[in-house]
This record gives structure tokens, sequence and C-alpha cells, in this order.
């Protein structure tokens, strides 16, 4: 597996983790629909909030922070799978959503960083 595969499976592992200890219930890692391409990373309930998150890895501080990697067409990417996640649900009313980025700075030699944006976008935003 190519490394920046693997540094992105570690760190949406490290997220994962991150979002267990914040009381985050998670239902779903790399869902995708099969019929839509892409995947979300993580699809996670924080009370009754459905979160789609997104995981941005990096091993190093750049100029660039990681979060700026979930441009439009990733967006717009994400609320179709999301959609479709919602379709699939047992409830005939779809619950309140929205969608997270998590940033993971995964820098050798450091102790892991996490910073979490809640609802950085949502599935109506155009």
């Amino acid at each position: 597996m190519a490394a920046h595969l693997v540094v992105g499976l570690d760190g949406e592992d490290a997220a994962f983790f991150y979002l267990k200890r914040k009381g985050y219930t998670i239902a779903a890692r790399r869902w995708s629909s099969g019929d839509v391409p892409g995947d979300i990373d993580l699809i996670a309930w924080d009370g009754p909030m459905l979160c789609f998150v997104e995981v941005k890895t990096r091993t190093a501080r750049d100029l660039t922070p990681a979060e700026t990697a979930v441009n439009d067409h990733k967006r717009n990417v994400l609320r179709r799978l999301a959609r479709r996640y919602i379709r699939q649900l047992p409830q005939k009313i779809a619950p309140p959503t929205r969608f997270d980025v998590v940033s993971v700075y995964l820098v050798p030699g450091e102790e892991r960083e996490f910073q979490h944006f809640e609802a950085s976008f949502s599935l109506g935003d155009r």
C-alpha cells in the first residue's frame, strides 16, 4: 500500500478513537454506497445528531492546514453519499445532520494533535 494511504488510514484510526473519547457513537467507518463514487471516513452519532466526518491527516505542518483539502468538490461528494446513507436508515424522518472535519497531525517525534471542526458545512449548503 502506498505510504500516503497508510498515513490516511492511521489518521482515520486516530480520529475514530478521538471521537469515541469525546463520547461519540461510531456507526460506520469508510462507508460507501456501492453506486456513488467515494466514501465517508466516519459516520457517528453525537447524541441525536448524525455526523458525517471527513478526516484529513498530515505528517508535517506546512503552510496549508489539512482541513482546507475539503474543497467544494469533496463537500458535494460527501453530501451525495450522506443522502444515500440517510435514505437507508430505518426511521421515516431524517435525523438532524452535520458535516465535521477532523484534522489529524501525526508529526514524527510529536504528540498527535487533533483539530475538530464541528458543523464545517451542512447538507443544504451550496
